[in-house]
C-alpha cells in the first residue's frame, strides 16, 4: 500500500522539514520503503496482511506503521518534530 508523508496543516515548521526528514529516513526502513517526490515523501508498505481484511483496515494498519517510522526518526532527531508532518492513503 502507498502512503504519502506531508506537512501537517496544523504546525508551521522549517522549510526543510520535509528534505530532512527523507534523509533521515533513507530508501527503507522495516517493512517501509521512501522516496521524496516533489513536496512530498512516498511510503509504500510491503507488509502481507489476511486477506479476511478489509481495505480501509489494511490502509489503517499501514498508515500507523508508517507513522511509527516517522515518529522514530523524529525522536532521534533534534532538528524534527513528528506533529509537522501528516500520513495519508495514496490511494
Amino acid at each position: 500500500m502507498r502512503f504519502k508523508i506531508t506537512y501537517h496543516s496544523g504546525h508551521k515548521p522549517p522549510e526543510d522539514a520535509l528534505d530532512l526528514l527523507a534523509q533521515r529516513l533513507g530508501p527503507r526502513r522495516e517493512d517501509v520503503s521512501f522516496v521524496k517526490v516533489g513536496g512530498e515523501i512516498w511510503a509504500t508498505v510491503e507488509a502481507d496482511a489476511p486477506v479476511s481484511m478489509t481495505q480501509d483496515e489494511r490502509a489503517d494498519i499501514g498508515r500507523r506503521a508508517v507513522l511509527a517510522v516517522v515518529r522514530e526518526v523524529c525522536e532521534g532527531a533534534t532538528e524534527l518534530n513528528s506533529d509537522w508532518f501528516a500520513v495519508s492513503s495514496g490511494r
